[in-house]
C-alpha cells in the first residue's frame, strides 16, 4: 500500500492519528474502521468474491479496493459512500439471481489489514488503496453484474461436478456417446 493509500485510510478512522500510530509500530496491524463517511462495503462469500474480483480485474472494469477476511471467509468490496441505492438497482436489474450479500453503510464498521499484510495473515488486501480513490458511478454497476455473473457461473460449476463428481463419470457419460454438456 502506498502512503497516499494509507492516509486515505486511516483518515477514515475515528482517531486517524491513532491508526497511523499502530500501523507504524506494526504495519501487519488491522484496524477496524467505520463505514459510511468515505466509502461503503459490499461483503459477499468468499468464493463469489474471487470469482467477481477476477472477473474485474480481467474485464478492466471500475473497482475500488478489496479485501479478504480469510476466518469469515469473505470478501468486501470498496465503494463510494452513499453506493447502495444503484448498486441494490443494478442487482435488482441484472438477469440472474444476485448472491447473498451484506451491504455496510454509515453506522457499520470494517476491519480493515494493515498497510502491509503477510500472506498469513487472517485480513489480506486483494487490492489495496494507493490513494484515495475517485468517485466513479460505474463501480457499483460493475460489481453488481460481476457478482451476479460470478454467482451464476458458480452454480453451473456446482451442478457440473455434482453430475460429473470424477473423471470415470465423465468418462463413462461420454462414452455412452451423449454430449458432455447434455
Amino acid at each position: 500500500m502506498t502512503t497516499r493509500g494509507v492516509e486515505w485510510l486511516s483518515a477514515a478512522a475515528d482517531d486517524p492519528m491513532e491508526c497511523r500510530t499502530k500501523w507504524a509500530e506494526d504495519p501487519r496491524t488491522p484496524f477496524a474502521l467505520p463505514v459510511g463517511r468515505f466509502f461503503d462495503v459490499v461483503t459477499v462469500e468468499q468464493r463469489v468474491g474471487l470469482e467477481a474480483f477476477d472477473q474485474l480485474l480481467r474485464h478492466g472494469l471500475p473497482f475500488g479496493p478489496v479485501v479478504l477476511d480469510h476466518k469469515a471467509r469473505r470478501v468486501g468490496f470498496f465503494l463510494t459512500s452513499r453506493s447502495k441505492e444503484t448498486f441494490k438497482r443494478c442487482l435488482a436489474e441484472s438477469e440472474g439471481a444476485p448472491p447473498p450479500y451484506r451491504y455496510l453503510g454509515w453506522g457499520s464498521v470494517v476491519v480493515v489489514p494493515g498497510p502491509m499484510p503477510l500472506s498469513g495473515d487472517r485480513y489480506q488486501w486483494l487490492r489495496a488503496p494507493t490513494r484515495r480513490p475517485f468517485a466513479n458511478p460505474l463501480r457499483p454497476v460493475a460489481l453488481a453484474t460481476m457478482l451476479v455473473g460470478a454467482a451464476e457461473l458458480l452454480a453451473r460449476v456446482d451442478r457440473y461436478s455434482e453430475r460429473y463428481p470424477s473423471p470415470a463419470a465423465l468418462a463413462l457419460h461420454l462414452d455412452e456417446g451423449a454430449p458432455a454438456d447434455a
